[in-house]
């Protein structure tokens, strides 16, 4: 049997689960999964047919999984699977790759499936799998899959198996291929970064924020990490706390940041400027991201991973002239895509430290989806990431799905 047909929508044939659409499975350890008539799984999956707000476009929709899986097919539960704001962007449709509009979950009009990333189990393989058995933990080898569902078929080729479960737990392995290796890869492949150099990075109390103090803690980095200014002193001074029990050298404010004596802090900092600023981190943009950059040593480099003020980063001509400032750009999706090897043994140096205690987990909402989890409060937790300072990222735990 084909995985065209391995999927039905309600009591008719669908012909497939795509890899954009595939559906998926939830729970944390191997338990049932939901069984319809004659052995077919169950599923539900947030689908959007149209780009928008999350609460405005996205739905709730029901599907079955055939018993008969194709040979090269594996059928997987979801163990939890993040909200990220790429995975926003990508539905409101100002995101650069969009998985295709489908009908091949059995939908009335063709959609996809939201969500980026994600912890698996597998429930069972085809005849011709040997690369994976039941019980293990897979997460996407690459992007545009669509997570945010309770179960799906995928091909062999779609997936990387974590090399062991043991000592972790669904929330590590679903949050580990997006934030910890955008981090992971800045810090590697765009300088020669010695111990004892320092990189300046805004938005530090992001999950890649957060991942970057934490590795450069592993390698003998020193960092300077730029926080918003919280509503209050007393919130600033907790969040710059806890940044730096987490391992940064130093955490400043952007108000800090943007004041005319900062760069001579940041001299005081590096030891008169004897240590070099190599890297700087962006993932703000506008003006707080000029001020950013003015801190970097010579032949510094300012690598853009994002842009959440929505503001246009200025390049002065002397930073390019007289300082021989660098500027690249890093989008993770793009290097995923182009190399799975890598991305595999990324993330499994990082699961490695998470076992260790060394790389502790992001502060996370989670939002248990069981299979009479209410359309509505599904959206309303995609919708909610939108809001103001919150507790931490917010996250779809799969219980009984």
């Amino acid at each position: 049997m084909s995985l065209q047909r391995a999927v039905r929508a309600g009591q008719r044939s669908a012909t497939f689960v795509p890899r954009a659409l595939a559906p998926r499975y939830g729970p944390t350890m191997c338990r049932r999964h939901k069984s319809g008539p004659y052995g077919y799984t169950q599923a539900k999956a947030l689908v959007y047919s149209k780009y928008g707000e999350p609460s405005d476009v996205l739905s709730l929709h029901t599907h079955s999984i055939s018993p008969s899986l194709p040979s090269s097919a594996v059928l997987l539960r979801t163990l939890a699977s993040p909200i990220n704001p790429a995975d926003i962007n990508q539905i409101q449709g100002v995101y650069p790759a969009k998985p295709p509009f489908t009908s091949l979950l059995g939908t009335s009009t063709p959609s996809a499936v939201g969500g980026n990333e994600g912890c698996f189990e597998v429930v069972s393989v085809g005849s011709s799998i040997n690369s994976v058995s039941k019980g293990d933990w897979v997460i996407m080898k690459n992007t545009g899959f669509g997570t945010w569902r309770t179960h799906t078929l995928a091909g062999e080729k779609d997936i990387l198996k974590i090399d062991s479960k043991e000592g972790l737990t669904p929330l590590q392995v679903g949050t580990v291929s997006v934030n910890p290796c955008t981090a992971y890869r800045m810090l590697k492949d765009f300088e020669e970064m010695r111990e004892g150099d320092w990189f300046i990075q805004n938005g530090a109390n992001s999950g890649v924020g957060r991942a970057a103090i934490q590795l450069g803690r592993q390698w003998g980095l020193k960092s300077i990490n730029i926080i918003r200014d919280r509503p209050d002193a007393a919130a600033t001074k907790a969040m710059k706390n806890e940044l730096l029990e987490l391992g940064a050298t130093t955490v400043a404010t952007e108000s800090e940041l943007m004041d005319q004596g900062f760069k001579e802090q940041v001299k005081e900092w590096t030891s008169g400027g004897r240590e070099l600023v190599k890297v700087g981190l962006n993932c703000v943009g506008g003006k707080p991201t000029s001020a950013l950059m003015k801190c970097l040593s010579p032949s510094g480099h300012l690598i853009t991973y994002g842009g959440m003020s929505k503001q246009p980063l200025v390049l002065p001509t002397s930073a390019l002239i007289f300082k021989d400032i660098k500027f690249s750009g890093f989008w993770a999706s793009r290097w995923s895509d182009a190399h799975p090897d890598d991305k595999k043994k990324t993330v499994e140096e990082v699961l490695k430290m998470t076992r260790k205690g060394t790389f502790k987990d992001i502060p996370v909402q989670e939002l248990r989806w069981d299979w009479g989890t209410e359309e509505s409060t599904l959206k309303e937790a995609v919708q909610g990431t939108l809001g103001g300072f919150r507790a931490g990222k917010s996250v779809f735990i799969y219980g009984d799905t």
